[in-house]
């Protein structure tokens, strides 16, 4: 009898889990991740840093000319700072010259003595990944291309990248560099970044420098190549990154952002796509079909419409939330003794379509505000008092997505009599207690 029970109990068990399987919602089925032929890939939404498929994402492998999105930080970064102009002459040296006249390397053939526009130089690297000009940007804003390679580590370092070295401006193996290494690398060194570190240098370039975009998705451009004879032709400039749009590959989308390929490295893309209000960041390092000249490219439509297909963003927090049981904090000084705060505007999230958000959000207070625990009167409305931020492992950076937390009202300042009495209050409360100590 007893065996008959355990029997049904578990057909039971069966047919109710058949049942919950049949009325399973859609994406939970197919929210299965690609399998991408590479050695390491990723994709993050690019807003908050979400990482929704990672494949060896923290091993340090050669990145080629994926090196470059580093070097366009750099040049980007001189711009704003009035260090350079795109208008600015850049006078070609013998060694740019050199490395821009190796026709088995990407380049654009640059002549010694003559000087081209910041900005060309900087189209063709970023365009046609044009070695010498990249240089010669390089040589421009450092002094070398040695001392601009110190910037990159030291860039790198500050932004928080993972598993990186740099040990030139291009992404060529020091062996193409006809001697001219940087004396702290070797003959046969090669730049390297793992994938989740190639994520984090997308998304700095395009969250401090949006207008990369702008050069990073022209499919083709024209370059002259000899300023002082015109009659020698131009140089067509035709995209690397073939998933732009009048491309080969062409994808909905796809606006950049840089391609890499040695014998080493592999064929490698970070690439970029937006649709609606989502874009997503995609890095496929060393795609091991390498028999074909497409593989990284159909590596990263697999990334891509993975996220598109089964992911979009929700504004699960909104404007004026607060953590349960957080919803105040103490004033100091104050006509109130609490102050209600909030998050300044929704917190936007990425989801499973047809899913509700499962994040856990916490608070950052900002410290510097703080005494005892208690902000000091006045407080002004929306002003700041910290961060409210998605709490997990599986951001490009922790505390990555996040916005500010705010005061949802004005608490002014009390005045001199009321002051007194927190005063002498204090003073009577710490008598009290030095009393009671004594018992």
């Amino acid at each position: 009898m007893v065996k008959s029970k355990v029997i049904k109990v578990c057909m039971l068990a069966c047919i109710t889990l058949g049942v919950l399987g049949m009325q399973m919602p859609a994406h939970a089925q197919q929210n299965v991740g690609p399998d991408i032929k590479a050695s390491a890939a990723i994709l993050v939404e690019a807003s908050t840093g979400k990482i929704i498929y990672e494949k060896n994402i923290d091993q340090s492998l050669p990145i080629a000319s994926m090196t470059k999105m580093m070097s366009a930080y750099l040049i980007q970064e001189a711009v704003k700072e009035g260090k350079l102009s795109w208008d600015d002459d850049i006078l070609i040296s013998e060694y740019v010259h050199k490395i821009s006249q190796n026709t088995t390397l990407s380049n654009v053939p640059l002549e010694v003595g003559q000087t081209y526009k910041a900005k060309e130089l900087y189209e063709a690297s970023a365009i046609y990944s044009a070695n010498g000009a990249t240089i010669a940007l390089a040589e421009k804003i450092a002094g070398s291309e040695h001392a601009f390679v110190d910037r990159m580590n030291k860039k790198a370092e500050e932004l928080g990248l993972e598993g990186f070295k740099f040990v030139n401006s291009t992404g060529l193996n020091n062996a193409d560099l006809q001697g001219n290494h940087h004396p702290k690398t070797s003959p046969t060194d090669e730049n390297m970044l793992s994938a989740r570190g190639c994520a984090q240098l997308a998304y700095h370039l395009m969250k401090d420098f949006p207008n990369v975009l702008d050069v990073a998705s022209v499919p083709s451009l024209e370059f002259q190549a000899n300023k002082y004879d015109p009659s020698k032709g131009k140089v067509l400039m035709k995209n690397w990154n073939w998933m732009l749009k009048g491309l080969v590959m062409e994808y909905e989308g796809m606006d950049g952002l840089k391609t890499g390929t040695t014998d080493a490295a592999g064929p490698s893309f970070t690439g970029t796509a937006k649709r609606g209000d989502v874009r997503f960041i995609s890095v496929v390092m060393n795609a091991t079909d390498r028999v074909t000249k497409e593989a990284r490219f159909i590596e990263t439509k697999k990334l891509l419409d993975y996220g598109f297909n089964n992911f979009e963003m929700k504004d699960a927090y909104p404007a004026g939330y607060a953590i349960e049981g957080k919803e105040t904090l103490p004033v100091s000084k104050g006509k109130e003794d609490v102050v209600k705060i909030g998050t300044k505007e929704a917190m936007p999230v990425l989801v499973a379509k047809g899913s509700e958000a499962a994040y856990s959000p916490a608070y950052k207070l900002d410290e510097s505000l703080l005494e005892d625990g208690k902000v000091a009167a006045p407080i002004e409305e929306g002003s700041k008092v910290g961060t409210v931020y998605l709490e997990g492992n599986d951001f490009l950076y922790k505390d990555m997505a996040q916005v500010d937390l705010v005061a949802q009202e004005t608490v002014e300042k009390a005045n001199w009599f009321m002051l007194s009495l927190y005063a002498i209050g204090d003073f009577f409360s710490s008598i009290w207690s030095t009393v009671i100590g004594w018992f």
